[in-house]
């Protein structure tokens, strides 16, 4: 009977001893940010929110939502204003080295992606209204540190670019757009 209590007890400290397997670090920041140089006539506010993974690698990849309100209010003709938005979905991968360990740590990054941009001018009077989905590309660098395993702070700067057909012919011949502009952002990251 003792020898069975002995080989649970040690059983039990074998596997309480053992390390924890891998675990996906999947993370989710909701930030805010600013829309600044490019086609900004001035600097405007941009919410979203990036949802991705990056586990004991230095590869990783992610899902950008960003929408920009107020993105072109500027005044028009006689100063009256038109108003108009930004929204952008990114696919981006990811590259960052962890400094410091997987769980409280600082993680370095750049990252670059294709994905949809769509931009929305409204005219005052109504009488036109211009909406645009274009294909974009983005890229960025940032850093992500976390104060615990699952609570951290991201922030980062990405330039974004249109990428259009040149060629109204049948032949597709992409390159890069007119409208670009740069986004800065911090948030509070969540990782799981």
């Amino acid at each position: 009977m003792q020898l069975k209590r002995v080989m649970l007890l040690a059983v039990l400290g074998m596997l309480l001893a053992a390390p924890a397997p891998a675990r996906a670090d999947w993370f989710f920041t909701p930030y805010i940010g600013a829309n600044f140089g490019g086609d900004t006539e001035e600097t405007s506010t941009s919410f979203g929110g990036s949802l991705g993974y990056m586990g004991a690698g230095i590869i990783g990849f992610e899902a950008d939502f960003g929408f920009s309100p107020n993105f072109f209010d500027a005044p028009g003709v006689d100063d009256e204003t038109f108003d108009g938005n930004v929204t952008s979905l990114m696919a981006n991968v990811i590259v960052g080295a962890p400094i410091g360990g997987m769980g409280e740590g600082v993680r370095p990054y750049a990252s670059g992606g294709v994905g949809l941009l769509r931009s929305r001018i409204d005219d005052v009077d109504d009488f036109f209204d211009v909406t645009d989905n274009s294909f974009g590309i983005n890229l960025g660098a940032g850093v992500m540190g976390f104060l615990t395993d699952n609570v951290g702070i991201r922030g980062d700067v990405r330039y974004f670019r249109a990428i259009g057909d040149e060629d109204s012919g049948d032949d597709l011949d992409l390159g890069l757009g007119e409208f670009d502009f740069w986004r800065g952002s911090f948030g509070v990251a969540f990782r799981f």
